[in-house]
């Protein structure tokens, strides 16, 4: 509105010779203002969705199915399950393969040991790894329990020297035989697979 006003004084100034500086209305400027200010006051600080990769998105059709869990309480165990692999370096498949095995994705479990949450973390033993303030019902909060959970294996795979046997650690295992590692790796490679076939269809 402004440029074409500008346009118009302009054509005037060409025919008439006009030497005397263009005012602008008050009005106008007014309305200029309200109309900046109100465009510059739109909140743009609140954080953007978090977008799941592809593959990702493939993982998680697969444990709708496989589980029987609604897209609404997975997409936010996957958002965190990307952006804390992303943050700390391990493939956020092996977080949801882990949380598939420990609880089914049932951010409610507890296990006789008192594990907790989707990773089962056992409060008793790692209540400094929850923000200050935060009690036991910390553990049940789906984005804290798989924050803790991810420093927890980061210290077995640490301890341990390995994946397998920081796995072993992880589930509080001493069978040689790695068999709760195989179960995990069993289900990394499923979710790996349906990620594949996602991209592929």
């Amino acid at each position: 509105m402004i440029t074409a006003l500008f346009i118009v004084l302009g054509i005037i100034n060409i025919f008439f010779g006009s030497t005397q500086p263009v005012e602008i209305p008050e009005s106008t400027m007014t309305d200029l203002s309200v109309s900046v200010e109100s465009h510059e006051s739109t909140p743009a600080d609140e954080p953007e969705p978090l977008i799941l990769s592809p593959r990702m998105q493939g993982a998680l059709d697969y444990v709708i199915r496989r589980y029987r869990v609604s897209p609404e309480a997975l997409v936010p165990v996957f958002e965190e399950a990307q952006l804390i692999g992303k943050e700390r370096r391990i493939d956020p498949l092996l977080i949801v393969a882990i949380i598939g095995i420990e609880s089914g994705f049932d951010q409610f479990a507890e296990s006789s040991m008192g594990a907790r949450g989707l990773m089962q973390v056992i409060p008793r033993f790692h209540r400094d790894k929850v923000p200050d303030g935060a009690g036991d019902g910390a553990f049940l909060d789906p984005r804290i329990n798989i924050r803790v959970g991810v420093y927890v294996l980061e210290e077995a795979i640490r301890r341990r020297g390995g994946l397998v046997a920081g796995l072993q650690y992880y589930a509080g295992s001493s069978e040689p035989e790695g068999i709760y590692a195989s179960k995990v790796l069993a289900e990394k490679e499923r979710l790996e697979q349906a990620a594949r076939r996602s991209a592929a269809a």
